[in-house]
C-alpha cells in the first residue's frame, strides 16, 4: 500500500520572512519525528515582490541559531495549481488568508487556514510580520511558528493515524 505524502504550503506576503521560517521549523520537526518521507513542505507569497530571492538575512540568522537552515529556500508566488496540489495552504495572517480565499477555486477553500489555528494556546491568531522591526521580532516569529508547527503536526498525525506519539511533539 502506497501512502500519499501530505503536502503543506506556508504562505505570507513576500515569502522572505514568515513563511520560509514556518517551512524551516515544520521541516525540522517532521525530520526529528523521522517522518520526512511522508511530507512535502514548501512556502510561497501572495505577492511577487521577492520572487527568486532567499529569505531575509535576519530570518536566516535567527533560524540558524536554532539549527534551522533556510538558505536553500527561494521566494515564489502562490500559483493557481497550488490550490489543487497542496493539502494545506496555511496563511500567516488574516490579510494573506483573505487573499488566498479570494483566489482559491471554490472546491479548495477548505484547504486554506490560518496557521495559528494550530496553536490555540497562543494569545494571537496571526504571525506578525517582523520585516520592519528589530531582531526580537524574528525571534518571536520563530517561537510562534514553532508552537503552531507542533500543533499542526499533531493534528495531521492524529487525523492520519500514523501511530506517532503526539504528546512528545506537543511537549518539546
Amino acid at each position: 500500500m502506497r501512502i500519499e505524502k501530505i503536502k503543506v504550503l506556508f504562505v505570507c506576503m513576500g515569502n522572505i520572512c514568515r513563511s520560509p521560517t514556518a517551512q524551516g521549523a515544520f521541516t525540522r520537526l517532521v525530520q526529528e519525528q523521522k517522518l520526512g518521507g511522508r511530507f512535502e513542505i514548501a512556502s510561497a507569497g501572495t505577492h511577487a515582490y521577492h520572487v527568486g530571492e532567499p529569505p531575509d538575512q535576519r530570518s536566516q540568522a535567527c533560524a540558524l541559531r536554532r539549527g534551522i537552515d533556510l538558505s536553500s529556500i527561494r521566494a515564489r508566488r502562490v500559483v493557481a495549481k497550488d490550490y489543487e496540489y497542496y493539502d494545506y495552504l496555511l496563511a500567516m495572517d488574516k490579510e494573506n488568508y483573505r487573499n488566498l480565499l479570494q483566489d482559491a477555486p471554490p472546491q479548495y477553500t477548505n484547504k486554506v487556514r490560518l496557521f495559528l489555528e494550530f496553536a490555540p494556546h497562543l494569545t494571537t491568531d496571526e504571525v506578525p510580520d517582523p520585516y520592519y522591526g528589530g531582531a526580537n521580532g524574528f525571534e518571536y516569529v520563530l517561537d510562534v511558528v514553532d508552537a503552531a508547527a507542533r500543533g499542526l503536526l499533531s493534528s495531521i498525525l492524529e487525523a492520519n493515524f500514523y501511530g506517532v506519539q503526539t504528546a512528545s511533539i506537543k511537549s518539546n
